[in-house]
Parts: C-alpha cells; sequence; structure tokens
C-alpha cells in the first residue's frame, strides 16, 4: 500500500508521538513523503523517533506540547508553523488510561459500597475520572482548537484515535471507556462543524494491541496470558492481538484525500473482529 499512497509536501502533527503506536505512524507517514512533527509531553522520546526518521531519509522534528494547557499549545503550533510552513493533516493520538481510575473487581458485590481495602465504582475519584477523561478529550479538544486554525483557508484532514471501549465499555475502566466514547462522538461533530471548511475528520478505533502501556494489563510477571488477555482474544474472532502496523493501512487511507477525500465522520474499528462478536 506504501507504494500507492504519496504524501510528498504534506505536513503532519502528531500529538503522543513519544508512544508507541503514534510513533510507528509517523514512521509511516514519513515513509510516504509526509513532513511529520512529533509531538509529545516526552520531548526526549520525541526527539528519539524524530531521529530515527531522518536516519532513513525522511523529515521529523520534536516538539513538546503539554496538551492540557492551552499556552503550550499554542506556543507548539508557532514553532511548527515555523519549522514546517504549515499543517495539512492532524493526528490526536495522545491518551491513556491511569491505575487510579480503575475498579478492582469486574462486578458489584454486595459490601463493595462499604469496602475500604480495595478500589470500587463508589471510591473511584472524582480527580481520577478528570484525569483520564481530560487526557483522553478534553485535550483533543484543546489541540485542535489551536492546529486547525490553520486548515481554515485550505481545507485538511484530522485523524482522532478511538478505541474499542468506544463501541464496548468496558469492565474495571469507566473513565476510559466513557472518554472513548466521547471522542467518537466529538469526530463526528466536527466532521459536520468542519466540513464547509474543507477539513474530513475521522478516527481509528484499534482493539486489543499489546503495548508497554497495557502490559501489566495482558502479561503477568512471568510474561504469560493473564486470565483477562484468554477472554480478550477468545471474544476476538482472529485470535490474536493487533500490532502497531495493522493500523497503518487505515492510517494510510485516511491520511490521502485521493483514497479517502468523500469520507468523513466515521470512526473505523481495526479489532480483529472484537466489535462484530456477540459472544456465542
Amino acid at each position: 500500500m506504501s507504494q500507492a499512497i504519496n504524501l510528498t509536501g504534506k505536513n503532519i502533527a502528531i500529538t503522543g508521538a513519544g508512544g508507541v503506536l503514534c510513533s510507528g505512524f509517523a514512521a509511516a507517514l514519513a515513509a510516504v513523503g509526509a513532513r511529520i512533527a512529533l509531538i509529545d509531553l516526552n520531548l526526549d522520546m520525541a526527539e528519539k523517533f524524530a531521529a530515527d526518521i531522518r536516519a532513513k531519509g525522511g523529515f521529523a522534528k520534536a516538539f513538546f506540547a503539554n496538551i492540557l494547557d492551552k499556552a503550550s499549545l499554542e506556543a507548539c503550533y508557532s514553532k511548527v508553523m515555523e519549522e514546517l510552513g504549515g499543517v495539512d493533516i492532524l493526528i490526536n493520538g495522545a491518551g491513556g488510561n491511569h491505575p487510579s481510575a480503575t475498579t478492582d473487581k469486574e462486578y458489584f458485590e454486595a459490601g463493595d459500597e462499604e469496602a475500604t481495602d480495595l478500589k470500587t465504582f463508589f471510591s473511584l475519584p472524582a480527580e481520577s475520572i478528570k484525569k483520564v477523561f481530560d487526557i483522553n478529550f478534553t485535550g483533543i479538544l484543546m489541540t485542535t482548537q489551536v492546529f486547525a486554525k490553520g486548515m481554515l483557508k485550505k481545507g485538511g484532514s484530522i485523524i482522532n484515535i478511538s478505541s474499542m471501549n468506544a463501541f464496548r465499555p468496558l469492565t474495571k475502566i469507566p473513565a476510559y471507556s466513557a472518554a472513548k466514547a466521547a471522542v467518537s462522538n466529538f469526530t463526528q461533530w466536527l466532521a459536520v462543524h468542519f466540513a464547509g471548511a474543507g477539513i474530513r475528520v475521522n478516527a481509528i478505533a484499534p482493539g486489543f494491541f499489546s503495548t508497554n502501556q497495557n502490559k501489566a494489563l495482558l502479561y503477568d510477571a512471568e510474561g504469560r496470558l493473564t486470565a483477562r488477555s484468554h477472554k480478550i482474544l477468545s471474544h476476538t474472532p482472529m485470535g490474536r492481538f493487533g500490532e502497531p502496523d495493522d493500523l497503518i493501512g487505515t492510517l494510510y487511507w485516511l491520511a490521502d484525500d485521493t483514497f479517502s477525500g468523500f469520507v468523513t465522520g466515521i470512526v473505523v474499528p481495526v479489532d480483529g473482529g472484537f466489535s462484530a462478536y456477540s459472544g456465542v
């Protein structure tokens, strides 16, 4: 597919580019000619991946931004404009869950409402819920407020990263599931809002991918699949976890106007069939 996709001359800004999936997006997009702005709170990691791209002959620059700080985003945008000259595609990839917003049990049991020795729905701190919601939803909203202004006169593409949790909320992670559902809804809202400006807005909803972020969820200390992993795989018709490269074809398609120029307002599951399986 990379032989058909040509993004030469396109400037692409990617938040969360210091992570596994979004750094992979950066490398794949640079490989088809795009100029990449890797944006992350961890500037060192963003620079590491940018250097890898440059070593292979691509164009990549690393930038610092806190996606929950409007002034930080605006400063980052100014630097991106100065270095790249504009932004044609924005990928809102920053996000994640936090243990403090996760329950210990999948199901309520009598007495949980009074328990003090475990995390239940009733004891989840409001600040933890807000933190997860902000990093996954509010950060996308604020980043788009800043970066979309440069697309208004020429058009562009915005690609948000949603999740399987948006289709079917997972047990134990109510904040993350709700936040990703908000991302999918917001993607559709933005697509309508910006249609007249020539800005397409879509989202990718990855299923279960084995990354550093969820390693502890999927594997035990000895590297064996956890009970939760077995449940996930039993509900994934293709019977495996996703690999980062499994997302690239969808990413290329949504990024290239030649192939998806009339596509806006959709959320594409890349999940090995998880969202299609009823369990029977």
